[in-house]
């Protein structure tokens, strides 16, 4: 028989001292769990709950069986009662029914549920080297002791008290303060019954109390449009892949020796809506897809499409790194394009961020009240360039976090490489810091080893969990190694962009073809290093931005000569050795320079000038992607061999491209003044018939239509230095490509 147990004796028996409810209706209790949900006392159960503005509470299980009538004893709402052990054997999550006048609700009380992560979780985020974090990180959907609901957790170890806000819980930090895992500084919960499409943010206080800013979820997967800033919960990977045939033909041979051709596409301005707003993701499968494999081109790169709060920084200030942005619609729509990709043949690269991060109060800065993510001394913790702060790397999770974020795009949305923004900022202590800004490495050199070494570890996890994948540094110095083997003392990039073959064939076309002949070096010297690294050859969005004009206007002369030299210089690109890259709008000889905020130019199509360029970019492309001469040795010396390089009075160059054993050479011929040149003498590899495979004068692409005929036929010689030579007719500000018969 079991003897009532009376009101004293209840609050005796289960009423936690007075300081910690006055902390918990506060707001500031920083280990909530050892006092609210079950805790085992004489007999039974204690039960406490914190249920602001009700009158009174009930708790009863899943089941719906009534276990108690619980005690307010406190005016703001904290309840206590006692569960006898017959009634409740072991802990289990229980239901309340909180009442107020008429009014009633009732939640699964987040505070009887156990922790979700475990010491393994712990010890290898501590050590650095827990490779898949954006799955216990974050916000997750999940069933969890015979409950649904969403399990949160989130790195803020200098934070006195972490919780979880929405509208679910009226924005109110005292309903769902977190648990403290204090070997690894992670807070978690898990709250019953969320749903999927929950908006939350967390509320932090700092180490002396003081409530901070709402913070996104540096792990959230989605995020709200701007100028809304929250999370969101989000269940994606139910997703159904259909590219297994394209990642399985991924994984097989060398990229260096595979065609590369990259359409660099931002992706809120390629086109605009009737409406002028974003495409949706579903508008960019059914327009962008196709053009983009129309026109030939094997990868789009996307301009930073991680969550960002400001347009014009047109991606490269994210917030939400592990977010597709809202812009373009929901993380599933951007899954759908990737695979759409796929199934199309085409390969998507995303151009990635982990150089800073902006100091939004939202964001990363001062996460838990300290420089969490960054480094405390300004010298090292913020870029002067951007007005951002620097992430630190020496940090073990820090770097953790970067890296599993590289992985992440990879494995959940299967991208097929990242290009790496601003890596020179990264390797350099100094970089655009005058003397007395910045601080020497601990051997006194400007080299910054912390991010040398993340940079090392992030290629190698890379590379070993995705066969086929590719990292893209872009790195504007001489800094060895960069796209050389970690193990061999580089960087592990597996390309690099050749900012110098960009400023110099620039510089070069800039000049008046009179004046060619004193910068001819400007087209050759880049052969001395094309080789030192496995290049991508950039025209990117940043040759076309902030007064720099478009590559049609950098072009010398009148407007005729402009197109000549554009195409002259695209066919010369597409024969040189290297992947390629061009920004979208460049393909048709955009003539306004980019903005963001409007579409491209699509009426220019109309005109046989522009319509002749892309139909040029077309046919390279597939010309590229067919003549394997033209790519297989892209990052080999043996590729490339000079037949006309001293010819400065006429500003003609030629040169033979060879692939593996087995592929047809091919010859490239530059005339890049607008003077005619017929018979000219050409030396060539091998004596036969020579098709015209390319002539970027042709009248398809607007040319004159000056040419061979489709062919040519090479000679042999005795005693020279090559074995053959042909005349050709070389049509003005042209470039020619022969392949032999």
């Amino acid at each position: 028989m079991t003897t009532e147990i009376t009101h004293d004796a209840l609050l005796a028996l289960t009423s936690p001292a007075s300081s910690d409810v006055e902390a918990i209706v506060v707001g500031q209790h920083n280990n909530v769990f050892d006092v609210l949900g079950l805790h085992q006392v004489d007999g039974g159960w204690a039960v406490r709950l914190f249920a602001p503005s009700a009158e009174r509470v009930t708790v009863e299980t899943l089941s719906g069986v009534l276990l108690a009538n619980l005690v307010r004893v406190h005016d703001a709402g904290f309840f206590v009662g006692f569960i006898p052990a017959n009634k409740l054997p072991e802990r289990t999550a229980l239901i309340a029914e909180a009442h107020q006048g008429g009014h009633s609700w009732r939640w699964v009380d987040p505070y009887t549920f156990g922790p979700v992560l475990g010491p393994i979780d712990d010890y290898y985020f501590s050590a650095g080297t827990h490779l898949k974090l954006f799955d216990k990180f974050g916000a997750h959907p999940m069933m969890f002791e015979s409950v649904t609901g969403v399990h949160f957790a989130v790195w803020a170890p200098n934070a006195s008290r972490v919780a979880v806000v929405g509208e679910f819980n009226d924005w109110d930090g005292r309903r769902h303060i977190m648990r403290r895992r204090t070997d690894s500084g992670v807070w978690e919960i898990f709250i019953p019954d969320l749903p999927v499409g929950t908006v939350y943010k967390y509320e932090l206080y700092d180490g002396q109390g003081q409530v901070l800013p709402l913070k996104a979820d540096p792990f959230a997967q989605a995020s709200e449009l701007r100028p809304s800033n929250g999370s969101k919960v989000v269940s994606t990977w139910d997703f159904q892949w259909h590219d297994a045939d394209y990642l399985d033909a991924r994984a097989q041979g060398d990229a260096r020796q595979k065609p590369m051709s990259i359409y660099e596409v931002h992706l809120g301005s390629w086109q605009r809506a009737d409406d002028g707003g974003f495409l949706s993701y579903d508008d960019l499968i059914a327009r962008l897809i196709p053009y983009v494999q129309e026109l030939g081109y094997t990868h789009i790169e996307v301009l930073p499409i991680t969550e960002h709060p400001l347009d014009a920084s047109w991606g490269y200030q994210p917030t939400g790194l592990f977010s597709p942005t809202a812009r373009f619609g929901a993380p599933e729509g951007f899954a759908h394009f990737v695979d759409a990709a796929h199934q199309a043949g085409i390969g998507v690269i995303l151009d990635w961020v982990p150089a800073h991060f902006p100091t939004d109060a939202h964001g990363l800065a001062y996460f838990d009240g300290t420089a969490l993510y960054e480094h405390e001394d300004k010298r090292k913790g913020f870029h002067p360039d951007w007005n951002t702060a620097i992430f630190n790397f020496g940090r073990t999770e820090v770097s953790e976090f970067l890296m599993n974020n590289a992985l992440f795009w990879l494995d959940r949305y299967h991208l097929d490489g990242l290009r790496v923004d601003a890596v020179a900022s990264m390797l350099y202590l100094d970089y655009s810091r005058k003397e007395g800004e910045w601080i020497p490495n601990e051997y006194g050199g400007r080299e910054n080893l912390e991010a040398i070494s993340f940079l090392q570890r992030t290629n190698s996890a890379v590379y070993a969990a995705h066969a086929g994948v590719v990292t893209i540094a872009e790195e504007s110095t001489s800094f060895p190694g960069v796209s050389h083997p970690v193990d061999a003392g580089g960087l592990g990039f597996g390309f690099k962009w050749n900012m110098g073959f960009m400023h110099d064939t620039l510089s070069y076309f800039k000049q008046e073809p009179i004046h060619r002949q004193y910068h001819h070096n400007e087209l050759t010297f880049g052969v001395m290093y094309a080789f030192a690294e496995n290049f991508v050859l950039p025209l990117s969005h940043d040759e076309v931005v902030h007064g720099k004009g478009t590559l049609l206007t950098k072009m010398a002369g009148d407007d005729w000569q402009k197109f000549a030299n554009l195409r002259a210089y695209y066919a010369f690109m597409w024969g040189y050795p290297g992947k390629k890259l061009l920004f979208m709008g460049q393909e048709f000889a955009q003539r306004s320079e980019w903005n963001e905020n409007i579409g491209l130019d699509w009426h220019l199509l109309g005109y046989d000038t522009h319509k002749g360029v892309q139909n040029l970019v077309r046919d390279l492309n597939h010309l590229y992607r067919t003549v394997p001469a033209l790519y297989e040795k892209d990052c080999e010396g043996g590729g490339f061999e000079w037949l006309i390089v001293d010819d400065r009075e006429q500003s003609v160059f030629a040169w033979v491209r060879r692939g593996l054993d087995g592929s047809k050479p091919v010859v490239v011929v530059s005339n890049l003044t607008p003077v005619p040149r017929l018979g000219y003498r050409v030396p060539m590899p091998v004596a036969g018939r020579w098709i015209e495979c390319m002539n970027s004068d042709a009248q398809v692409y607007g040319g004159s239509g000056m040419g061979n005929l489709g062919e040519a036929f090479a000679h042999a010689q005795e005693g020279a230095q090559f074995p053959a030579v042909v005349e050709l007719t070389l049509p003005p500000l042209s470039t020619l490509m022969f392949v032999l018969a």
